[in-house]
Formats: C-alpha cells, structure tokens, sequence
C-alpha cells in the first residue's frame, strides 16, 4: 500500500532514504507491559518508526518505555530487513550516536547513518527533514485511541498504529 501511494506522488516504490525515530506514550491503568524512559519520565510504550520523506511508514514496532532508541530501531529495521533492501541513508537524531548503531544498520539493510544533531545549528531551526517523522508521529496523535496506550498487549498497540496509518493512506491518496 505504501509503494503504491509513493508511485502516486511521482516516486519510486521503494525509498532509498528512511528517518527513524521513537516516541515514548504513557499507558492507561489496563496495559500490562510497560517500561519507564526515565529520559522522558514516561511510564508506558515507545513507538518506533522509520518513514520515508513523504511521512509513509516502512518499518513500525512497539516497545516497553525501557527499551532504548538505539536498539528499538535495530529491532524494526531486522524485522523489515527484506523490504528495506534499498534503502542507502537512514536519517536519526542524536540520540542515536554511536559506532554500534551506526554498524549495525550497515550490516542489517547495507545502509550508512547520518546523524542531525540540535547542537551543530547556531540557533534553534527546525532540524532539515527530521520534521517528517515528528509530523508523522503528530498524525497518529490524531488518532483518539493513540494519544495515550490504551492496549493490553504490545501487539494490539502495534495493530492499532498500522491501522491508522492504514487509514491515512487511504485519505491522503
């Protein structure tokens, strides 16, 4: 479904350049996994992406809250190592950084990681094309049943997030 709304803005069906990124989502009283960020005092989930330029999702996976950034996003990109074969730049954010994470990417789908850190810019902008994944992120909060995890199970919650975006497609295109 994605390749297909990708051809209909004029581009190739598959992406050669990803932005990955999490966000951690406090749960309701009825989860029974959960994880504390302590970073982002958040008692919940994190909700791993990785989209292309367009804000479309090609790799999604939910975590407790005290899995970090880093390893949430080798765990998608080997869960979508088989659709992920072209991808040749993954784009992250600082929390990212490191030999390891960097490696493992090569390794997983054969792509190289480039870091945009907030620090490098003289003032405060907008960081270039991180803004995707966070306005991706803003339109699953649109979603009621997304602005907090109302599941029990982390494989609903990750249902839940496939059909919205399953749902904004068929809107959008």
């Amino acid at each position: 479904m994605v390749g297909k709304a990708r051809c209909q803005q004029g581009r190739k069906e598959e992406t050669s350049f990803l932005i990955v990124d999490a966000q951690s989502v406090s749960n309701t009283n009825c989860a029974e996994q959960k994880g504390y960020d302590a970073g982002k005092k958040v008692s919940g989930i994190k909700r791993h992406i990785a989209v292309d330029i367009e804000g479309l999702p090609h790799a999604i996976g939910i975590t407790t809250a005290n899995v970090t950034d880093r390893t949430g996003a080798i765990d998608i990109l080997s869960s979508y190592r088989d659709s992920l074969g072209t991808v040749e730049m993954v784009l992250v954010d600082g929390g990212y950084t490191g030999q390891p994470f960097a490696q493992g990417v090569k390794e997983l789908i054969g792509a190289s990681v480039q870091v945009a850190k907030r620090n490098e810019l003289n003032k405060f902008e907008v960081i270039p094309k991180r803004w995707v994944v966070e306005r991706s992120f803003s339109w699953l909060e649109k979603c009621r049943r997304l602005w907090k995890n109302c599941e029990r199970f982390l494989q609903s919650s990750l249902a839940m997030v496939a059909l919205a975006f399953i749902a904004l497609i068929l809107r959008r295109f």
